[in-house]
């Protein structure tokens, strides 16, 4: 509970409790704290009648948040006379009835979120709001439910709502078509009408807002024929500007977006990606070829919809696009293979149509899962093991109509090759993987198991404590229970926590018999691990090479996922560089070269030889272990590619680790192939320095490693950029070669970098004249 003697602090003026545990009411003392400026309270378990507390003594509030409680009643009335307000959010309680006209005395508010309430009368709220002549971002989403949308062309006049930039009317099951009045918002940016049961067409006059850069009507009843004004709008088809949003109460989420699991949150527009959403409508005729003058949009996602033809070869203009989504829609011909050149494409998906031809391969499409083809019968390719030599065959037989007798006779041999196909792999499971208990009178039943796509267990029925173990090159055959791994982490003992990995930390467990491994925990919400867990598990047991750390087995027991891997002696590059004393003048030069030489065999496979191809999203020196004899396995897959979530448009959550996040990160926060080049780049200069990618100075100063090299190599300082422990070895030849591999890899233009296949090549021909000479 927040504590009755808080109103001692009268001298207070920012009060920051937010995302705790805090529960009970409001206190009245605080309306003590006179001075208060900012009240932030969002994410506790706080309760009570709102409007029973008096807000009226706040006279120099300007930003509230009592988001994501459990506040009940009406709006409180007394917060309407703090006349200093600029930013309110509400959202996320169980408040109802009506918005009061008495905001209206809030001529500087500026932010008003009351998303996820039960308030009702739309019709009113707007009028009321009109009043709020500052207002620049409105998100009433999830309120007013299955009403219908003001379809009066006068409730919102010329001039009102003139500040208005954002507006969030999501998930409010409106009925109606899209009204006029929205077509006067000039200067509106960002409009959510997401997840309602409007109707009608897409309006042309949509193309006529000028400031308009993020659409969404995803899963509405929308029909008609896709709106070609939509081709008009100006901010998707030219550089968009610096965002002129009031900053003063960037502390609060500019937009929460209503159809999304794990409310994601955007403190600034420029966080928005310029986009359309059409999903799960049933807008139908073909995607036009001016689509391709949207030359600055990232997302578009037409999913869910009943549009022919075939995809235009246009989309291939959009350099920016980070997601493309077109499946469940009607569409034909072949996959354009002109799309390999949306270096930015992270999200692409064209399941369930009728495509036909090879599925293009290079850049972004070696990443994409099977998944995202699926339901084409017609197409063909590595990646859905489907070979393109003989598809003229398989074209004709799944044209045959349903119930031949040719479909049925291939049906019957199917099932049986498939029969015959499932027999061998029971066998060859019982055989090399030893997965039962050591002990008890139950076995598992094989019909009891489930396989993915990898062969792999998804989870055994009868008894989940089991660690299931893959195969080995070691021939030393193991059993092994969750109890033997409990007892080999003392129980997951801190003092056995030997890293902190994507998704949870890593435990060292030495066996009864001596035998070493490093057991990751994974955390977090159990909603979504499931998924994360399952993914971790594919990508790894796929992933083999001796420069990748070896996932041993995995468990599922008692709510959490272990993941076992293999143990590494010597721990992280990190350690060695910058943690362990005088750990770095035992790297010498020809131990870090083979460091950076070993980094790079293994990201060349995660990027060119595993299926799918993976991007590895965090790509940095603890990510880096070293065995007994100093060879380098990339660690953590856990922000791999493949576990990315797609639930939602577009992730807040940074890519990677600060130092290591290459520069248009921060614009679009999708991970690439070009990406990992960047970080590998700033591994290779922390070896050839000895320095940290962000180092901090005690005048609360910072550099960053790239910016710090790039300079002194434009003043001819080469040689001082490298590790004073390393000068005057006789190796500043291969430094100086290493070193310009690495400025290449961290070239802020990402499509100037090397692949990683360049960058082994040419990590291979360092080093060659001495072992020669040797």
């Amino acid at each position: 509970m927040i504590p009755q003697n808080i109103g001692r602090l009268s001298n207070l003026v920012q009060l920051w409790l937010h995302i705790n545990k805090l529960n009970g009411t409001l206190p009245q003392s605080l309306t003590n704290c006179t001075r208060l400026t900012t009240l932030n309270l969002r994410v506790n378990l706080l309760e009570g009648e709102l409007s029973a507390f008096d807000f009226s003594k706040f006279i120099q509030l300007r930003s509230i948040d009592l988001g994501n409680n459990f506040f009940r009643g009406r709006l409180p009335s007394s917060l309407f006379l703090c006349k200093n307000l600029t930013a309110i959010r509400l959202a996320t309680n169980s408040l109802n009835g009506e918005v009061l006209p008495d905001i209206m005395a809030l001529q500087s508010l500026s932010f008003l979120s009351l998303s996820n309430n039960s308030l009702n009368n739309i019709t009113s709220a707007m009028r009321i709001l009109t009043g709020c002549k500052n207002l620049s971002t409105l998100i009433l989403s999830k309120n007013f439910y299955n009403e219908p949308l003001p379809g009066d062309e006068n409730l919102i006049r010329a001039g009102e709502f003139q500040n208005l930039q954002v507006l969030g009317l999501g998930g409010c099951g409106f009925t109606g078509l899209i009204p006029i009045w929205l077509s006067r918002l000039d200067k509106l940016e960002v409009l959510d009408l997401s997840l309602n049961n409007i109707t009608g067409s897409v309006p042309g006059w949509f193309g006529d807002l000028p400031n308009l850069f993020y659409l969404d009507l995803s899963q509405n009843l929308l029909s008609g024929k896709f709106t070609m004004e939509l081709i008009k709008l100006r901010r998707l088809a030219t550089q968009r500007t610096s965002d002129q949003v009031d900053q003063s109460y960037l502390e609060l989420p500019v937009f929460v977006q209503p159809n999304n699991a794990s409310n994601l949150q955007y403190n600034q527009l420029s966080n928005l990606p310029p986009a359309i959403y059409l999903r799960s409508n049933s807008i139908r005729g073909t995607i036009p070829i001016e689509i391709g003058q949207l030359k600055f949009i990232v997302a578009l996602d037409l999913s869910d919809n009943n549009f022919s033809g075939s995809i235009p070869d246009t989309i291939s203009n959009l350099t920016n696009l980070e997601k493309l989504d077109l499946s469940i829609n009607n569409l034909s011909g072949q996959i354009p293979a002109s799309l390999e050149n949306l270096h930015f494409l992270s999200f692409f998906n064209v399941a369930d149509n009728s495509l036909e031809g090879p599925i293009p391969v290079g850049g972004q499409f070696d990443t994409f899962p099977n998944s995202s083809f699926e339901g084409n019968p017609r197409l063909c390719g590595k990646i859905l093991q489907r070979s393109c030599s003989s598809q003229p065959e398989i074209t004709h037989q799944l044209a045959q109509r349903k119930g031949t007798k040719r479909k049925i006779i291939a049906l019957v041999v199917g099932i049986c090759s498939g029969i015959f196909t499932f027999t061998l792999l029971i066998y060859w499971v019982i055989s090399k993987r030893r997965i039962l208990p050591k002990s008890g009178p139950e076995k598992t039943d094989m019909d009891m198991v489930s396989f993915n796509s990898s062969g792999v267990f998804n989870e055994v029925a009868n008894d989940t404590s089991l660690v299931i173990l893959f195969p080995n090159n070691t021939n030393k055959p193991m059993d092994l229970t969750i109890t033997e791994i409990l007892k080999a982490t003392d129980n997951f003992n801190q003092s056995n926590i030997i890293g902190c990995g994507g998704f949870g930390l890593v435990y060292k467990a030495t066996l009864a018999d001596g035998t070493k491994l490093a057991v990751k925990k994974l955390s977090g919400d159990m909603g979504l691990m499931e998924r994360e867990f399952k993914a971790e598990v594919e990508a790894l047991s796929t992933a083999q090479h001796v420069n990748l750390v070896t996932l041993q087995g995995y468990c599922v027991h008692d709510g959490y996922r272990l993941l076992i891997y293999s143990y590494m002696e010597n721990g992280s590059l990190d350690y060695w560089l910058h943690e362990k004393p005088d750990g770095a003048s035992l790297l010498s030069w020809p131990t870090r070269l083979k460091i950076a030489q070993g980094t790079s065999y293994g990201v060349a496979y995660m990027h060119q030889i595993c299926e799918p191809h993976i991007v590895h999203r965090d790509l940095k020196s603890s990510n880096i272990l070293l065995d007994d004899n100093f060879d380098a396995h990339v660690a953590d897959f856990g922000l791999a590619r493949p576990i990315l979530p797609y639930h939602t448009h577009v992730t807040t959550e940074l890519v990677g680790t600060l130092g290591y996040i290459p520069p248009e990160y921060s614009q679009s926060w999708i991970a690439t192939l070009r990406g990992d080049v960047y970080s590998f780049g700033v591994v290779m200069l922390e070896l050839l320095t000895g320095k940290r990618p962000v180092e901090l100075f005690k005048a609360k100063m910072a550099r960053e490693l790239v910016a710090w090299v790039q300079q002194m190599r434009n003043e001819g300082k080469q040689e001082e950029i490298f590790d004073s422990l390393l000068r005057g070895k006789g190796f500043e030849e291969e430094m100086l070669q290493v070193l310009d591999v690495a400025c290449m890899c961290v070239n802020q233009n990402p499509v100037k970098r090397p692949t990683i296949q360049e960058v082994v090549d040419w990590l291979k021909d360092v080093g060659c004249n001495r072992e020669a000479a040797a």
